[in-house]
């Protein structure tokens, strides 16, 4: 069973980037939040930590956005039309019923 204590003998599967390659200068929005901060005389020491949110998404606010709108969208409307045809081929109705005590 592999004696590298890797298991399987692959090594590691993921390589862990530097800390030191996300810096909250490269973010406008962050940066903004940091001297925000400042002008009050506080400082955030984690906003460091949410640089790769604005760094690894591709594309621009407005796709990211969009993508963060309909995701899912697609398997929720097949999942909407395939229940509407499987009530339609079973006869299922959500009509009220019409009897003669009014």
């Amino acid at each position: 069973m592999g004696g590298n204590g890797h298991g399987h003998g692959h090594g590691v599967p993921y390589t862990v980037p530097s800390p030191d390659i996300y810096k909250v200068e490269d973010v406008p929005e962050l940066q903004k939040v940091k001297e925000k901060l400042a002008a009050k005389g506080l400082k955030d020491p984690w906003l460091r930590n949410e640089v790769w949110r604005y760094s690894a998404a591709p594309g621009t606010p407005l796709s990211r956005t969009y993508a963060r709108f309909f995701r899912g969208a697609i398997v929720g409307i097949s999942a909407f039309l395939i229940t509407i045809s499987v009530e339609q081929a079973l006869g299922i109705s959500y009509e009220p019923e019409h009897n003669d005590h009014h």
